[in-house]
């Protein structure tokens, strides 16, 4: 069994999408200040962490759009661990929606489905947020019916990023209203097989948020004397 990291790492002043606040990491108290509070030789540190909870990749709860919806502390554990893995890649044509055709014939039900467009490459510059390949809102209906227990993907939304200034968000609309988590900004999905997989990403606990981030990966079956 191969573990693939599907996250980007938490760093002090990525920007995650424009306009958003970065990450601050600063010591609460430091190892100098420790000197004087334990044994000689006994030094430790207590860190300070300030970010948005779309920070990184991270996960939506339907608290994200629904006010009356499940914050993150509610999503159960098994949406977010050991999941069958299906992963999608974006049309090779250009299209950059991505419709139910683009699903047909693979088994979804209780699946993880992972939305590839490569945009990961682009992560910490001004074209990750520019023309991502996105899930439309027939195929995340479709994905709905088709009973899929968590959809993500390797690109700043969902949604399309390019929806105008009062952007309509279906795919995110409509996931969370059926209680689909999403994962956004994951990475490294080139490495997956498309089948055959599994998938954990798991966030902390945290009561009436919409979104945190996760540690997601991959377990990926080794083949024969690997």
């Amino acid at each position: 069994m191969t573990l693939v990291d599907l996250s980007h790492a938490l760093e002090e002043g990525v920007e995650t999408y424009p306009g958003f606040p970065t990450p601050t990491m600063n010591h609460f108290i430091s190892f100098e200040d420790s000197k004087e509070m334990a044994a000689d030789g006994i030094v430790f540190a207590i860190d300070d962490i300030r970010l948005i909870g779309g920070s990184s990749t991270y996960m939506d709860a339907p608290r994200h759009f629904l006010p009356e919806g499940g914050d993150v502390a509610s999503i159960p554990l098994e949406k977010t661990f050991d999941l069958p893995l299906v992963v999608v890649s974006a049309p090779a044509d250009g299209r950059r929606e991505l419709l139910p055709e683009d699903f047909a014939g693979l088994e979804l039900a209780g699946a993880a489905v992972l939305i590839r467009t490569g945009w990961d490459a682009r992560w910490a510059t001004p074209e990750y947020v520019v023309g991502s390949p996105f899930l439309g809102g027939a195929a995340a209906a479709m994905l709905v019916e088709a009973g899929v227990t968590l959809v993500g993907i390797d690109a700043v939304l969902i949604d399309d990023v390019e929806d105008g200034p009062l952007p309509t968000r279906p795919a995110h609309s409509t996931l969370l209203a059926a209680g689909l988590p999403i994962v956004e900004n994951l990475r490294g999905l080139a490495a997956l097989p498309e089948t055959g997989a599994r998938f954990f990403a798991v966030p902390a606990a945290v009561k009436g948020v919409g979104s945190f981030p996760v540690r997601a990966f991959a377990a990926v079956q080794s083949g024969p004397g690997e």
